[in-house]
Order: C-alpha cells, then structure tokens, then sequence
C-alpha cells in the first residue's frame, strides 16, 4: 500500500487538539477555552429548565447554544478531518481511519453534543426531549481533565474486580429476596407474594436507602431483613474500596494527561506500532517539575528513566552542565547498568517528563531491537561520564 503523503497542517491541526505539547501556551489556552465552554452549556441547561429564567433570558440562551453548536461542529469536523494523523490508524487509507473515529466512543459523545444544535431550530414538540442530549457535553469534559481521565482509567482497569462485585451483589439479592419470599409471603402476599417483588425490598435495603414502605412484619422476617441490612454495607464497601483505590493510583501517577500523540512523537517510540505504544502508555507516568527542582541526584538507586516531554533540564557534569529538551531523554545508562545514578539532574525550567519505570524499559527493550539500538547510541555517545 502507498504511504500516505504528509500534510503539514493537519499534523499541527491534530497535535493542538491531541495537546502533544503540555507546555505550549496556545494549546493549553484552546483547551481551557473548550473547557469553559462546555461548562457554561450544561449551567445554561440546568438553568433553562427554570421556567421564569428561560422566559427572561431566551434570547442569552439562544446565543449560548448558537455560538457553542457552532464552535463544536468545527472542532468535531477538524478532529474527523485529523483522524489519519492518530498513531494506531497511519497505516490505513484516510477514509478507514476517519470511520474507526467515528465509532470511537469519546466520538459518538461528540457526535450527541452537536445533535441538539440542529435540533433546537425545529418545533417540534416531540424532539424537544433530545434537547437534553446537551447535558452529553459535560462529558466532553473526560477528552480535557486529567482527573476524569484517571478516574474512567481506574474504573477499566478494575472492571473484573467490578464486575465480581456485581455478580455477588445480585447473588445476595437473589438470597435475600428469596428468604423473605419465603418468611412473609402469607402474611403480606402484595409485599413479599413472589421473589420479583421480594427483590424490590431486598435491593431497597442493601442499598442502604429504606424507603420503609416495604417493611417485614413477622420476627424472623425483621432478623433476615437486619442481617440483610448489615450485608448492605458490605455489598457498597467493597465497589467504592475498588474504585477509590485505583483511582488514587491513578491520580497520582498522572499529572497531567499522556496522550497518543504525545508518546509518539518521542524518538525512541517513532518505530513502535500501536499495540506497543498503547503499551507503553499505559507503563509511563507524568511527572511535572518547577525550574530549579531536582529530578535526579548523584548517588540514588537508579528505578526509571525520563523522557522530556516539555521544558529542559540541566545535566551537570563536573565542569559543565549539558542541557536536554523535548524529545530527550536521560536516566536510562543507570536503569540498564543496574547501578546508582552518575549525575545529578534539575529542571532548568518548569518541565514536564514522562517516568518509564526499570521493569518497564527492560521489557520494551527485550521486545524491541530497534528501540534497544537508539538507547544504546545515545548512551554511547553521552559517555561513561555522562551516564545517568
């Protein structure tokens, strides 16, 4: 197959949107812009539900939603256009690689954030309740915050232990629901008559809400129901203990978001295809530093190399400070040697590096020649006093 030929502006058109650069100051005003936006669109649907605000201010609600549909159908329209440039899909002709976006799931919200816009313009009474598809643009919001970013990576990430969780949570609706069928039936047949409606009470009061209108009436019926109760507490306990601890793993592991683009775009990750880069992305961790803060001292246990994702660092060797930039990486001669760290290294201004632990960059090395081969040059090149 031919290899598609460059095309300059839409590169730069995708690393703007894909925010390849952390530090430039373009992208990261873009992106806050884009932020603001969808906020000001869900505040003025919360607000426009209230009927005296929506009579008052209709026509600075028509404008919010004229500007936002406007401004949102060109960035859906320019990420569309940029599908090709996406790492994973190069290697396909254009028109595959924009179908494979539009049925990506974080295109399919942008899709439903844009439809409410066409649709607000017909009277049509029965179309007004897809006008509510513009609370979908709050989750806009997952494509710009790294916090909700780690938040759906640790909600994946656990999503067996979730869903282990669920299975015994409808088992012990099954249980509970099934031994106050069997307690309460002949005493309150409309309540507890069958286990369908049994289960109602069971779900009710696992949840821990108790709406008490469904409520035993015979002594062992109130020991099953407060037994099932205490199970309640368990059956949320153990979800929230999942998600909570693998979101803070997540959050602190990410400063702020690794994209596609970003990974790719790092010299020693330009031969890898897509599964080993989805791999590698899913290995590094961000880590953000202030000029003058020190990344790597002279003498410490040497556990991951850097990759300089913006920003620069100073290397200082005896006698002279060697300055490293985007793309750039240093760590790796100690990592490989197993040894401590030959040089100390500071942030020589506010940087952004991507941490690629030992075990990690072992194993990509082992799996990758051609990755092994440009670390090694680069470290035969720097020196034995030069290593990091």
């Amino acid at each position: 197959m031919p290899r598609r030929h460059p095309l300059p502006a839409r590169r730069r058109l995708y690393e703007i949107l894909e925010r390849s650069s952390v530090n430039d100051p373009f992208v990261r005003a873009l992106h806050v812009f884009l932020m603001l936006l969808i906020v000001v669109n869900v505040t003025a649907v919360v607000l426009e539900s209230v009927p005296s605000l929506r009579d008052a201010y209709r026509p600075l609600f028509m404008v919010i939603e004229i500007v936002s549909g406007v401004i949102f159908t060109v960035e859906y329209a320019a990420r569309l256009w940029c599908a090709p440039e996406h790492t994973p899909w190069r290697h396909l002709p254009a028109w595959r690689a924009r179908l494979r976006w539009l049925v990506h799931p974080q295109s399919i919200v942008d899709f439903l954030a844009i439809v409410p816009f066409y649709l607000i313009f017909w009277d049509i009474g029965g179309l007004r309740a897809f006008l509510l598809l513009r609370l979908f643009r709050f989750f806009k919001l997952a494509r710009y915050s790294p916090g909700l970013t780690s938040l759906i990576d640790a909600i994946y990430s656990e999503r067996r232990a979730l869903v282990a969780s669920g299975v015994i949570l409808v088992g012990t609706v099954l249980l509970a629901a099934s031994a106050m069928n069997l307690v309460e039936r002949d005493v309150q047949p409309d309540k507890f008559g069958t286990i369908p409606d049994a289960m109602y009470w069971a779900i009710i009061t696992l949840t821990t809400v108790g709406y008490g209108d469904v409520i035993p009436a015979t002594p062992l019926g109130r020991v099953i129901a407060s037994i099932t109760a205490v199970a309640g507490l368990v059956m949320l306990a153990l979800p929230v203990g999942i998600i909570a601890s693998a979101f803070s793993r997540e959050i602190h592991r990410r400063d702020f978001v690794i994209t596609w683009s970003m990974v790719a775009r790092v010299p020693i990750f330009s031969d890898l295809d897509a599964g080993e880069i989805a791999s590698v992305m899913h290995s590094l961790r961000s880590q953000s530093c202030e000029a003058g803060e020190i990344v790597v001292r002279r003498g410490d246990e040497a556990h991951s190399m850097y990759l300089i994702a913006s920003g620069e660092v100073e290397v200082l060797l005896p006698g002279e400070t060697v300055r490293l930039g985007p793309g750039d990486f240093f760590g790796e001669a100690s990592v490989l040697r197993r040894r401590r760290r030959g040089v100390t290294v500071r942030a020589a201004t506010p940087c952004k590096l991507l941490v690629l632990d030992a075990e990690d960059l072992h194993r990509l090395i082992d799996s990758n020649p051609a990755m092994a081969s440009h670390i090694d040059e680069v470290s035969q090149s720097r020196g034995g006093d030069r290593a990091v």
